[in-house]
């Protein structure tokens, strides 16, 4: 396996895949910190053209991340689709981008070859493509889920409501939702942040919402991220659960400083189905970012994306119904400004819809961040021209509670017309029920909280 190139009368050699996958990678502050981006562009250019040059078997054979030491490296290898994955080994990386972006390879076989994929092959393919490959790809890609309602059919577009409150207060959060399902937000999910990580606060705040949901017959699902353990625990004291909920990382050292393993989320994936109250079949949720694995070094000298697709190789172990990269969330140090969030959405969004998850985009900023409203905005629109499955949306963006940018309750109806998709099917037809919509235009009672009893 060569792994040198010749760039400007210059050899350049690596000395693994690792090194190769991180050298390609577009510039990321991650990155720069954890000592593993090129040290110029001409480096990167000739990382890439070694790059597009591995077959994906090539790819397949060398995880960044030995299997011997990572259960997720194993979990991967371990459940690889074997007739998936001899239909693209062949494929060199270049050859691969070709195929994904040839108009006559549809989203059907696409999906067709997902389970054939390692996380490592979606990130080389990702390396290799501009903004514009990664949303024509990800445009072509569906992944259709169902909960109490369904995700991800064409020409639909959801969003997370996230009625926050800095304490828990129920009160505040059951207002919050009101305004935001006014606006046609929350098909994807009504999922709050607590404040308090106990059994009895997720159980609280999940039964008052529910009350709401069937006092109004809202074809949607509700979701506390409490920390996975935690939600276990309030399905013990028999609250109502549409979707189980944890964050993810990369590596087994990263999932550790998380709290879970794989045999953790197996039970809860089985207590889940056993007990939730979803209609199913899809019942989890998972958030990941760009970052994480780095952030509790844990990333094993990996860079920030290929680590990021590895969260995506263990997520689809599960079936989820929602996926979310909250793409700015953990800071500049990892994604230093407006052009670097913008890339990852994109990446993580194509990766993920790659793999044959569903997958949403937090699209926001830390305030100690270099990028702008204006860029933010901009990246909601791409994102929604990208097939995404969903966005969030809270109060004029503003989370008062975690302290970051995202995106409105005003955000989600304007990126839908723009895009011209509509809300998840069972949704839609509710808010056109109760006058919220009125066909493809707001109704009399768009933007009145009051419109939910």
């Amino acid at each position: 396996m060569k792994l040198a190139a010749t760039i400007r009368g210059h050899n350049w050699t690596f000395s693994d895949v690792r090194e190769v996958l991180a050298k390609a990678n577009p510039p990321k502050s991650g990155d720069d910190l954890a000592g593993v981006s090129a040290r110029d562009p001409v480096e990167r250019v000739a990382a890439r053209a070694v790059l597009s040059n591995l077959t994906l078997a090539q790819l397949r054979e060398n995880p960044v991340v030995p299997y011997e030491i990572d259960e997720v490296t194993r979990l991967v290898e371990d459940t690889l689709d074997p007739q998936a994955f001899a239909a693209v080994k062949h494929l060199s990386v270049g050859e691969f981008r070709q195929w994904l972006l040839d108009d006559r390879t549809t989203g059907e076989m696409m999906r067709s070859i997902a389970m054939g994929l390692t996380p490592e092959m979606a990130s080389a393919v990702c390396k290799l493509m501009s903004n514009m490959d990664l949303m024509v790809a990800g445009a072509k890609a569906r992944v259709v889920v169902r909960a109490n309602n369904t995700l991800g059919l064409p020409g639909r577009f959801s969003s997370r409501l996230q009625p926050n409150h800095p304490t828990d207060d129920v009160d505040g959060i059951l207002f919050s939702m009101r305004e935001g399902l006014s606006y046609g937000c929350g098909d994807a999910v009504i999922g709050v942040n607590p404040a308090t990580d106990s059994p009895e606060s997720t159980a609280e705040i999940l039964q008052a919402i529910d009350a709401v949901m069937k006092r109004n017959a809202i074809p949607t699902q509700h979701c506390v991220l409490s920390h996975v353990t935690v939600q276990m625990k309030a399905l013990e004291l028999g609250c109502p659960m549409d979707l189980m909920f944890q964050s993810f990382a990369g590596s087994e050292k990263a999932n550790e400083a998380f709290g879970i393993s794989v045999s953790l989320m197996d039970e809860a994936h089985q207590q889940m189905k056993a007990m939730g109250s979803t209609l199913g079949p899809n019942c989890m949720y998972f958030e990941t970012g760009q970052g994480s694995a780095l952030s509790s070094d844990a990333h094993h000298g990996a860079d920030q994306l290929t680590m990021e697709a590895r969260c995506y190789g263990f997520a689809r172990r599960y079936d989820p119904f929602l996926v979310n990269t909250v793409v700015g969330f953990i800071g500049p140090e990892y994604l230093e400004d407006g052009p670097q969030i913008t890339r990852a959405g994109l990446e993580d969004h194509f990766m993920g819809k790659l793999m044959g998850l569903p997958m949403g985009v937090d699209a926001c900023f830390t305030y100690h961040a270099r990028m702008s409203q204006d860029e933010l905005e901009s990246l909601k629109v791409l994102l929604g021209v990208a097939g995404c499955s969903y966005l969030m949306s809270m109060p004029v963006g503003d989370d008062i509670m975690l302290n970051y940018q995202s995106t409105s309750y005003h955000d989600v109806p304007s990126v839908r017309a723009l895009v011209n998709k509509r809300a998840a099917p069972e949704f839609d037809a509710w808010l056109n029920r109760v006058g919220i919509l009125d066909g493809d235009r707001v109704g009399e009672r768009f933007g009145d909280p009051g419109v939910i009893a």
